[in-house]
């Protein structure tokens, strides 16, 4: 590279200390407004009467009831939609097929979709009626109005995540390990089991903790397919709302308070493995 060239490159990528001054202060202000300043007012309003009344009005029964749906949501829709994302982006990453651009898209469909058409289209499939949704019923298995209906909203909106991050890894991964250790006469489940997943661990605890961060706080979706009925099918984010709209501010922030500490959490141990894998990364190189 000439001197010119390089004089040319170096001004087209470095900036003066007053830009780079108002490129961060821009960015701290941006953060500051969207994000700490609102988490800080949700913790302010909480306790604005004190711990005991923040204590006391998630004790409720219908707090403790969201709670525990919210939690349930979450424990029964993360470990299926992380099984479904390790077999989508085996799927994708280790065979060529027709379709393939198409099934990726398909993927990424909930990203696009807004959360309350996709309730509805689970009403409108599994809805008393429907011939499927009238059927279940009459066997005593409601979906909508009912835990299904609000664990396959939830897994619909929070889909992509694992995929989405397993996919790339995977590609970039390539597969001669695998190959090389089904030549030697191990089985399927044994190469999946020894060679992929201690290579796509990371990736996939990243997509799992997303995921369990969205289905945690999802509204739209579950408000369509759940009827928001208080104490059964109404999770922490829908109580919430109920709560606020009937001027029980302090319930409702105290409860907005726990989801977020939960998310807070969350991306505490997101933060955690990212370090913990750099680490893991740098020793790789050392040796």
């Amino acid at each position: 590279m000439s001197d010119a060239a390089e004089r040319n490159w170096r001004s087209a990528t470095d900036e003066t200390p007053l830009v780079r001054g108002v490129l961060i202060l821009t960015a701290v202000a941006g953060m500051a407004l969207l994000v700490a300043a609102p988490l800080l007012i949700v913790f302010v309003e909480a306790l604005a009467k004190g711990w005991f009344a923040a204590l006391k009005s998630l004790g409720n029964p219908d707090a403790l009831s969201a709670i525990r749906l919210t939690l349930t949501i979450a424990a029964l829709s993360v470990p299926l939609n992380a099984a479904f994302g390790i077999a989508a982006a085996w799927f994708i990453t280790r065979f060529d097929f027709r379709g393939k651009a198409f099934l990726i898209t398909l993927i990424d469909l909930p990203f696009s979709v807004s959360p309350v058409v996709a309730g509805l289209c689970i009403v409108l499939m599994f809805g008393a009626n429907s011939a499927l949704g009238g059927w279940l019923v009459a066997q005593g298995f409601p979906i909508v109005f009912a835990l299904p209906g609000i664990v396959l909203a939830t897994m619909f909106v929070t889909f992509p995540f694992v995929a989405r991050e397993l996919i790339p890894v995977m590609i970039e991964q390539g597969c001669q390990e695998e190959e090389a250790a089904l030549t030697l006469g191990a089985s399927g489940w044994r190469v999946f089991t020894t060679v992929t997943l201690p290579k796509i661990r990371w990736a996939l605890l990243y997509g799992v903790l997303l995921c369990n961060a969205r289905a945690m706080g999802e509204f739209g979706a579950v408000a369509v397919v759940s009827g928001k009925i208080r104490g059964q099918t109404a999770t922490m984010p829908i109580t919430i709302e109920m709560l606020y709209n009937e001027y029980l501010s302090v319930a409702a922030f105290s409860l907005a308070g726990l989801l977020t500490a939960l998310a807070l959490v969350t991306l505490l141990v997101k933060t955690v493995l990212e370090l913990r894998h750099a680490d893991e990364i740098a020793a790789t190189h050392r040796h």
